[in-house]
């Protein structure tokens, strides 16, 4: 089940999402981010940043914090304020925490898995990972911009 919601607890005009647990849900969670923030008149480089990450955080959570029958969450809350973008991804697997792929010479330069977090380090501020419960994870990320 899809709808949209302002969370208990999220900021006023935080948008969030439920979406299920497949490469379809993890799509919709992009291009969602992109017509909420575009609504919102995000910058087209703060949206682009925003697109990238929300991309990798739920393939993430499709690929490594699928549970059959759950679905995960995204959520964004822009702050003009603070000149911040937070974006959430939950998802019911909370025993798997993401690491960053280490950065050594050994590993395969052709490999096509394992870059994604590299990348959320690349384009985010700050991330982190925190429990969701009863027994999932958060992936937040933290996109900075100069407000106009």
């Amino acid at each position: 089940m899809n709808h949209a919601t302002s969370p208990v607890g999220a900021p006023t005009g935080a948008f969030t999402q439920l979406l299920s647990s497949t490469r379809r849900g993890a799509r919709l969670a992009r291009l969602l981010a992109v017509t909420e923030l575009r609504s919102r008149g995000a910058s087209q480089d703060l949206t682009e940043r925003a697109e990238l990450v929300v991309a990798e955080l739920a393939a993430n959570a499709v690929l490594h914090g699928r549970v059959p029958g759950r679905c995960f969450r995204l959520t964004l809350a822009l702050d003009p304020a603070a000149g911040r973008l937070r974006i959430e991804v939950s998802d019911a697997r909370g025993d798997l925490r993401p690491l960053p792929r280490p950065t050594d010479t050994a590993s395969d330069p052709l490999s096509t898995t394992g870059r994604g977090l590299t990348l959320v380090t690349a384009l985010a501020d700050h991330w982190d990972c925190v429990p969701y419960p009863p027994s999932g994870k958060t992936v937040r990320a933290d996109l900075l911009y100069i407000t106009p």
